[in-house]
């Protein structure tokens, strides 16, 4: 992607924290089409930048008059950085853990979810997204582009796996673009993807949730074994293991396929 040599405004600058995972994105282009991939599916009012650093994607969201933008950020010298220099974002800038954050408690309606992810949290920041899937109707981020990769691929492809599986199930997910190392500072050591996540209708799953979970987990732990074999830890009655599908493995069952093995039980 071609390089812009514009930056946002200055006035001091943070350092890059490597136990945080922080990668800060400096291509503007990609920040605006970051900033343009969200399409206001679900009809939300609020966005939420996971990790804003210095401003970068924040400076393409905040024109944007459909929603208002509100961040997140865990590094106080970021904190301190943003409240210099982005007079808009003023008392809607978040100074904690995502992770730790009552998502409740941030709004009661729907909201969406934007940032460029620390490759080292990506997965815990979509487990803790299932958990509020009725409150987060869009996602646009950018993480590590195997796990991007991963979370977009369908059935039957060797990226296909349990956050692929638990993802699909709420979401419908496109792989938007890649971006090389040379996008950040300091540069990665891989490639980043950028994927969008929209919620689609599906308010419960149609099965047993919690043997869903216990399902796709022992399949994909031992994606090797077809799903005979690998079913077998969970202790289900015997006339179970005379299903067909379980000739296969994991990683080729679709959604939809987990779902009716659970109901064959």
């Amino acid at each position: 992607m071609k390089k812009h040599s514009q930056k946002p405004p200055q006035d001091g600058s943070v350092a890059a924290k490597k136990y945080l995972g922080q990668h800060f994105l400096l291509d503007l282009v990609a920040s605006q089409r970051i900033a343009d991939g969200l399409t206001c599916h679900g009809n939300y009012k609020k966005v939420l930048e996971i990790g804003p650093g210095m401003g970068v994607l924040t400076q393409f969201l905040l024109p944007k008059i459909e929603f208002e933008t509100w961040v997140v950020e865990i590094d106080t010298e970021s904190v301190a950085y943003l409240n210099r220099n982005f007079e808009a974002l003023q008392g809607r800038i978040l100074s904690e853990d995502f992770l730790k954050m009552p998502l409740e408690q941030f709004d009661e309606g729907n909201f969406a979810i934007i940032g460029n992810f620390p490759y080292n949290i990506s997965s815990q920041i979509f487990f803790k997204v299932l958990e509020h899937k009725n409150q987060v109707t869009e996602m646009v981020c950018m993480l590590q582009k195997e796990v991007a990769k991963r979370i977009a691929s369908p059935p039957g492809k060797k990226d296909y796996g349990i956050l692929s599986v638990f993802l699909q199930a709420y979401y419908d997910i496109e792989y938007l673009f890649t971006l090389g190392p040379g996008a950040f500072n300091p540069p990665p050591k891989v490639d980043s993807g950028v994927i969008r996540l929209k919620r689609n209708s599906l308010e419960k799953l149609p099965c047993d949730e919690k043997m869903f979970i216990r399902m796709v987990k022992a399949g994909f732990n031992q994606r090797r074994k077809t799903l005979r074999n690998a079913l077998k830890m969970l202790g289900l009655q015997p006339e179970f293991y005379t299903n067909e599908i379980l000739n296969r493995r994991a990683e080729t069952l679709s959604v939809a396929e987990f779902v009716a093995l659970v109901n064959s039980i």
